[in-house]
C-alpha cells in the first residue's frame, strides 16, 4: 500500500488526487470482497490452513502479473541512500501535525480492525459454530466498492479534514449499533427475517454496523491519503505517503491485543469453560435460549471500542482548532514552503 499510494500521488494532479485515491481504494476492496467471499468456502471445505495456501497463490498471482504488465513512472534520480531515509523518518516522526494526525486516525483504524479480530470469535461463539464471518465482513469492502468513488466526488469540495471527521463522528456510532443485539433480540426474538432469511439479532446488527462502517471508511481514507500527500515537502511525498500507513501499525497493535482481553473477558473461548457451561451454551445456540452467564455481557466488548472512537473524534475537533489557529488549512507543505521562500526573497 506504502507504494502504491506514492504512486497513485504521482499519477495524479492536486484536483484529480482524491478521485485517484478512491479509485485506487474501490480496487483494493474489489479484492478484500471476492477474497472473504472464497475464504469461507476454503475454510469450510477444505480447512482452515487452505484460507493461508489460498492467499498465498493469490500474492504469487498479484506478482506475476506485476513483472509482467507493470510499467513504473519514470523516477530516475529519485533513489535515496540509506542514511537519508532514515533521516525521512525522523524528519516525519518529528511533523508534530503529521504524527497527531496520524494517531487520532489511528483510532477508527482500531475499531475497524474488530471485523478481523473479534467480530469471528464474537459470532461464532455467540450464534454458533454454521455462522458466517467471512461473508458478514464483506459487507465493508462491498460498501467501499459501492459508494467510495461517489461519496469522495461528493465531498470533493470540503475540507479534507472535515471528511475525515465525518467518518471518525460514524465510526463509533458502528461499535454503538453492534452493542445494541440484545435490545434487539428483546423486542424481536431470537430470530429476525432479513431479506427472506432469519438471522440472528447479532448478525443483524453485525450486519448493520459493518454497512455504517464501510461508509465511513469512504468519508475517511481516500481525503486522509490526499491531505497526508498534501503535507509533504517537495520530492518527500513518497516517504510521507509510506508513513501514513502507520495508522494501521499503531491501530492493529492496540485494537488486536485488546480484543484478545476483551473476548478472554467477555465472551471466552468455550474450550475454557466447565463441561457443565459447555453443554449450557450448545443448549441455548440450539433452542434460541439464553446463553450462560459467561456470555451475558458479550456485548460490552463493543461499549470499549465504541468510547476509542468517541475519543477519537474528540481528538480530531481539537487537533482541527488548534492547527486552524496556527494557520494550517491543510494545504500542499511544498507550496507553503515554496511561499515562504518566495517572501524570504522579497525581503532581502
Amino acid at each position: 500500500k506504502p507504494i502504491i499510494s506514492g504512486t497513485v500521488v504521482k499519477s495524479s494532479d492536486d484536483a484529480n488526487r482524491a478521485r485517484a485515491f478512491s479509485i485506487f481504494y474501490q480496487v483494493v476492496n474489489i479484492g478484500a470482497f471476492v477474497g472473504k467471499t472464497l475464504a469461507y468456502w476454503w475454510r469450510t471445505q477444505l480447512g482452515l490452513e487452505y484460507v493461508s495456501y489460498y492467499s498465498a497463490v493469490m500474492a504469487l498471482c498479484g506478482l506475476v502479473v506485476v513483472l509482467l504488465f507493470y510499467r513504473g513512472l519514470d523516477s530516475a534520480g529519485e533513489g535515496k541512500p540509506y542514511a537519508e531515509i532514515f533521516r525521512g523518518f525522523s524528519k516525519v516522526l518529528r511533523n508534530g501535525r503529521f504524527l497527531a494526525l496520524i494517531l487520532i486516525v489511528a483510532g477508527f483504524w482500531v475499531i475497524q480492525g474488530q471485523v478481523y479480530a473479534s467480530m469471528p470469535k464474537y459470532i461464532l461463539r455467540t450464534v454458533g459454530e454454521h455462522a458466517r464471518p467471512e461473508w458478514i465482513a464483506n459487507i465493508n469492502p462491498l460498501m467501499v466498492v459501492l459508494f467510495v468513488v461517489p461519496i469522495t466526488h461528493l465531498v470533493r469540495r470540503i475540507r479534507p479534514i472535515a471528511s475525515i471527521g465525518i467518518g471518525l463522528f460514524l465510526i463509533p456510532l458502528t461499535a454503538i449499533s453492534i452493542s445494541l443485539s440484545p435490545v434487539l433480540e428483546s423486542l424481536a426474538g431470537p430470530s429476525i427475517s432479513m431479506w427472506g432469511l432469519q438471522a440472528h439479532p447479532i448478525t443483524v446488527m453485525l450486519v448493520f454496523g459493518i454497512g455504517l462502517q464501510g461508509l465511513a471508511e469512504c468519508f475517511l481514507s481516500p481525503r486522509f491519503l490526499e491531505y497526508a500527500s498534501k503535507q509533504a515537502p517537495k520530492g518527500e511525498v513518497g516517504l510521507y505517503m509510506g508513513y501514513s500507513h502507520l495508522t494501521t501499525f499503531f491501530a492493529w497493535l492496540l485494537g488486536f491485543v485488546l480484543s484478545g482481553y476483551l473476548l478472554d473477558a467477555f465472551c471466552p473461548d468455550p474450550k475454557t469453560l466447565s463441561p457443565e457451561v459447555q453443554e449450557a451454551r450448545l443448549h441455548a445456540l440450539q433452542t434460541g435460549g439464553a446463553l450462560p452467564e459467561a456470555y451475558a455481557h458479550a456485548h460490552y466488548i463493543w461499549y470499549v471500542f465504541a468510547a476509542i472512537g468517541i475519543a477519537a473524534f474528540l481528538c480530531l475537533l481539537v487537533y482541527d482548532r488548534v492547527t486552524r489557529t496556527v494557520g494550517d488549512d491543510g494545504g500542499n507543505l511544498a507550496d507553503r514552503e515554496s511561499h515562504g521562500a518566495d517572501e524570504t526573497d522579497d525581503e532581502d
